[in-house]
């Protein structure tokens, strides 16, 4: 879908809304307008948002050398959701427009921009059992299922960026219940293709199996605030969210999983003849959220293994690529000092094997301070990183964000 495609689509929407639909004017960062149809078969939300980033970076072991700087923006998105037919069949859409956001064609998404994001049907089908169907997030770690314009600081650890599991097309089974009184426990499963969003040829190997546990001893959060950065809500009383997830990707052929590079054997490289090597990678996380009277907390450790992590030609010799194999720890808290202003600190450990991957640990450490003029929906976020790199320079990183949400 190019941007003509995108431009024709929102008009044809707006169109819409003014010829056929009765339109709500939303609050602020409620979406850009509502659709209901005449006969109540649909709604609609429009919506869009952006976030303009500015970055600057320093070698540290030689003093502050080799200063680098850059501006963009960051994400930028088209969002559309509701229901059809009925309010127990729900809809999400979100196209990315961003050149971050649409950045990896590749000859297996057919050699094109990766615009969507999004697209994903929602069926609660009976009781508290919903199935999803479509590309989206798949139930991996709680720092990338946050959204990205709800993060308590400007972007999401090291450890999402290394130990990620993103989107992918496939299907969701998900269930709660309550356990007792006020113990809330949700479950979630999923199926799917196994290589990543986007993805249009080049599906090798096996499926990708995910399973998610989320234990609520004290209750849900207010808000969803369980995936969302900062105790915006103020819980009056401790909440806590503890979470264990497992997935299971077989005959994976990137080096992350479904994220990261192809790893191609035989001398081939992208294209109709490309031959992949696979293997059976498994990725474990583990992580927590609490809040309490504008305190916030969350942890998260993951860890990835495969089967055999080495990339090796059909005559057995190593092709150089290997799976990112190893461990990180992620640990991120916040305090709110008013209901709009808020202090966080994050330390996040990276330990690749060092035996496969070459490389050893590193550790970052992150201060960072935020504004929220409209919550999430309108926000200034600021950020101090010192990064300590085992096999390479130490890096210092200032960065500057401003987020807006219609």
């Amino acid at each position: 879908m190019n941007l003509k495609s995108i431009l024709t689509l929102v008009s044809l929407v707006v169109l819409m809304s003014v010829s056929a639909q009765k339109t709500k004017a939303p609050k602020f960062g409620k979406g850009l307008f509502n659709l209901v149809g005449k006969d109540s078969t649909f709604t609609m939300k429009v919506g869009m948002r952006f976030q303009t980033l500015t970055t600057f970076g320093w070698d540290v072991n030689n003093g502050l050398s080799n200063s680098s700087s850059n501006m963009l923006i960051r994400r930028s998105r088209l969002k559309f959701d509701g229901w059809a037919f009925s309010p127990k069949l729900k809809y999400k859409l979100e196209l990315g427009l961003s050149n971050r956001d649409k950045s990896g064609g590749s000859y297996f998404t057919h050699n094109s921009s990766r615009q969507i994001m999004d697209a994903v049907l929602k069926w609660n089908f009976s009781g508290n059992w919903v199935l999803w169907m479509g590309q989206t997030k798949l139930p991996g770690n709680r720092e990338r299922v946050i959204s990205s314009g709800d993060l308590q600081m400007v972007d999401r650890s090291l450890l999402n960026s290394r130990f990620n599991i993103d989107r992918d097309i496939g299907f969701q089974l998900r269930h709660k219940f309550k356990f007792s009184k006020n113990f809330l426990i949700k479950q979630i499963y999923s199926i799917s293709q196994g290589e990543g969003r986007n993805v249009t040829r080049g599906n090798l190997g096996g499926y990708q199996y995910t399973a998610r546990i989320e234990l609520f001893p004290f209750g849900d959060f207010s808000g969803k605030g369980d995936y969302k950065g900062s105790d915006l809500k103020f819980e009056p009383k401790p909440k806590l969210s503890l979470a264990f997830n497992y997935d299971f990707n077989n005959n994976a052929s990137r080096n992350r999983s479904n994220m990261g590079s192809y790893m191609f054997i035989n001398g081939t490289s992208e294209g109709s003849s490309a031959e992949l090597y696979q293997t059976n990678i498994s990725t474990l996380f583990i992580d927590a959220m609490y809040k309490h009277k504008g305190f916030s907390f969350m942890g998260e450790y993951a860890y990835r293994d495969a089967a055999d992590p080495i990339a090796k030609n059909s005559d057995g010799t190593l092709t150089g690529d290997i799976v990112q194999v190893g461990n990180g720890l992620n640990l991120q808290t916040g305090y709110l000092l008013s209901k709009t202003l808020e202090v966080s600190a994050r330390y996040t450990n990276i330990t690749l094997d060092e035996n496969i991957t070459g490389k050893g640990a590193e550790n970052q450490y992150t201060l960072g301070l935020s504004k929220y003029i409209i919550g999430h929906k309108l926000k200034v976020q600021t950020d101090l990183s010192y990064t300590d790199i085992g096999f390479k320079s130490n890096q210092l990183m200032y960065r500057f964000q401003v987020d807006i949400h219609f």
